[in-house]
């Protein structure tokens, strides 16, 4: 019989950790996490989780058929919910294979063995199954200065490996629902930010390097425009999506908050400021530092989420003003947390990145 349970890749990332931790909050029903723990999967984002009866831990690749089928077999899943995946534009620049394997090859194989799974259920379990596919604005590409949001009909217009990749995914998750109506939904969502994000994307890095006192790197003229959803609002969207969704639709889940890059970074040197103890340099706007702008860096993102709105009753709770000081707050309450993400691997990467003192 099918366990009132999910199965999660990637749960011990940014974004499938908050989605754990508030499924168990809210739901109830047991979670297996499976995940690789490469550099920005961190053990240290579920640590309240140790020894929590309705959680299960797996180490492993998504690219492993076998362990995949064998999690299916035993635990018997009503849910397969894919966050695992590549996701650092930056780093798809400098190495695209790791993208197309993760994100391209990991994703087949999970519809894959999803479906032979899903094929061997009894028909009421059978019909009780979803596979949820956790994608990212990046698909749809550039947004043209005043164009009208992307809605789900948009077509794939990826700008980085990462995107593409992400795009791929979304395409077999598509095929797979067409061909053999595998009950697949995939999500498409705008920047997300709060707890337990990986310092390498703009928000945190940000955030600890004005804390610090390091320069705070700022691509191009800091005016790319980006949607800032708040992650709770996001695993609240996935829930929504999960239980009441269509399978085979896709459902964009944006806050409606847009912010030039540039606006965001001087919003979070203010907050800091006001919260931390002040620099003996003087304001931390002092700090930003821009730089070289990346390859085929997309100038504008938005989305049009009135479809979940209006099928699921979802709506954002969280305004970014709001998201963004429980953000600096939780940061700071947090520098244990904080010092896990500071491998040599990832200082080595920002010195190489942004220049040696954006790691110091």
């Amino acid at each position: 019989m099918m366990r009132d349970l999910i199965l999660v890749t990637g749960g011990s990332g940014f974004i499938g950790a908050n989605f754990i931790l508030q499924w168990l909050q809210t739901a109830g029903s047991p979670v297996v996490n499976l995940d690789l723990l490469t550099y920005a999967g961190n053990p240290h984002n579920l640590a309240s989780l140790r020894g929590h009866s309705r959680y299960h831990f797996v180490h492993g690749d998504i690219c492993d058929a076998d362990l995949v089928a064998s999690l299916l077999r035993a635990h018997r899943p009503r849910a397969l919910v894919h966050f695992a995946a590549e996701s650092h534009v930056d780093r798809s620049i400098h190495s695209p294979a790791a993208f197309l394997r993760t994100n391209v090859e990991g994703a087949c194989i999970l519809l894959e063995q999803a479906r032979l799974y899903w094929s061997a259920l009894p028909p009421a379990e059978r019909a009780a199954f979803r596979f949820l596919n956790i994608s990212t604005d990046e698909i749809y590409g550039s947004l043209d200065p005043g164009g009208q949001p992307f809605t789900e009909a948009a077509p794939a217009a990826p700008s980085s490996p990462y995107a593409a990749s992400k795009a791929a995914a979304a395409a077999f998750a598509r095929a797979y629902f067409h061909t053999w109506s595998l009950p697949v939904l995939t999500t498409v969502c705008s920047n997300n930010y709060g707890p337990f994000q990986f310092p390498e994307k703009l928000i945190p890095l940000t955030l600890l390097n004005a804390l610090h006192g390091r320069p705070v790197p700022l691509y191009g003229d800091g005016r790319h425009l980006r949607d800032w959803l708040f992650v709770d609002d996001h695993c609240a969207a996935l829930r929504a999506v999960l239980h009441h969704g269509s399978p085979g639709q896709i459902y964009n889940i944006g806050a409606g908050s847009p912010r030039a890059n540039l606006d965001v970074v001087t919003a979070l040197c203010d907050l800091l400021d006001e919260m931390a103890p002040p620099l003996p340099t003087g304001p931390r706007r002092n700090l930003i530092a821009f730089v070289a702008d990346r390859p085929g860096h997309d100038r504008r993102y938005a989305l049009d989420s009135s479809r979940i709105a209006r099928e699921l009753g979802w709506l954002p709770a969280v305004s970014f003003a709001e998201g963004l000081r429980r953000t600096v707050r939780w940061y700071l309450d947090h520098p244990d947390w904080i010092e896990t993400t500071r491998n040599p691997s990832h200082l080595g990467w920002l010195a190489r990145q942004y220049g040696p003192g954006a790691a110091s």
